[in-house]
């Protein structure tokens, strides 16, 4: 009786050792299913990935280019070509423009400074004028034959003054003209009378009525001339 227990023992431990093995072996063999599964699993889901890569939009730089025909480019390049001479054309006229523009500026600003005064002189010179005809009739008074210290004083202050005023003028670029024996210039002259030519060629100028003056060069007042004229019998 009791040998068969101790048999019937052994048997149920027995069986309970392989049942515990064949669970083990099962959850083993779950466990590795799992692993193959989600392996699988992972390297499918990559798979779409990296196939959903390769089959998205198209790189459109990938795109292939046509290339222009010669004759294409070569119309192109004449285009070019033409707009380029354009432009340079148009810059050599600017440049020239603004060239012109900034001498005549300039000239301008220099005749400013020259010339500012002109309006000046001429009311000065007027002056001059009374100052030379004061002068020459103080010396017609002042005679050898009617000495009179009074009026020799006069004269000789009156001269002092005029040729005072002369530097003065020549000082600032004003000038009197002389163009007695002088080609007449309209320009410079203006005929109030003709004279007969008596020892002189035609078309001189013979006698001067009226100083005339000229600043650096410029005439601010035309002098007012006789010119020799042929006599005729």
């Amino acid at each position: 009786m009791i040998c068969a227990r101790n048999v019937l023992f052994q048997s149920k431990r027995t069986e309970q050792k392989h049942s515990d093995v064949w669970c083990i072996i099962g959850i083993g063999a779950v466990w590795c299913t799992d692993r193959v599964l989600w392996g699988r699993g992972s390297f499918t889901a990559a798979q779409q990935r990296s196939t959903g890569d390769e089959c998205g939009p198209e790189d459109p730089r990938d795109e292939p280019k046509h290339p222009l025909s010669d004759c294409a480019l070569e119309h192109k390049a004449i285009k070019l070509e033409e707009q380029v001479r354009d432009l340079t054309e148009r810059y050599r006229k600017a440049l020239a423009d603004s060239e012109n523009v900034r001498r005549r500026t300039q000239k301008f600003v220099e005749d400013a400074k020259l010339f500012g005064i002109q309006s000046f002189c001429r009311d000065l010179v007027e002056v001059a004028d009374i100052l030379e005809k004061t002068a020459e009739s103080a010396a017609e008074e002042a005679e050898p034959t009617n000495p009179n210290p009074t009026l020799q004083k006069i004269y000789e202050g009156l001269s002092l003054l005029e040729a005072k005023l002369q530097s003065v003028f020549a000082k600032h670029g004003l000038q009197k003209m002389s163009p007695v024996g002088d080609k007449y210039d309209p320009y410079d002259h203006e005929i109030v009378c003709h004279v007969p030519a008596e020892g002189m060629q035609p078309g001189t100028i013979a006698l001067v009525t009226q100083d005339g003056y000229k600043l650096h060069g410029r005439t601010i007042r035309h002098a007012l001339v006789g010119v020799a004229v042929e006599s005729q019998e």
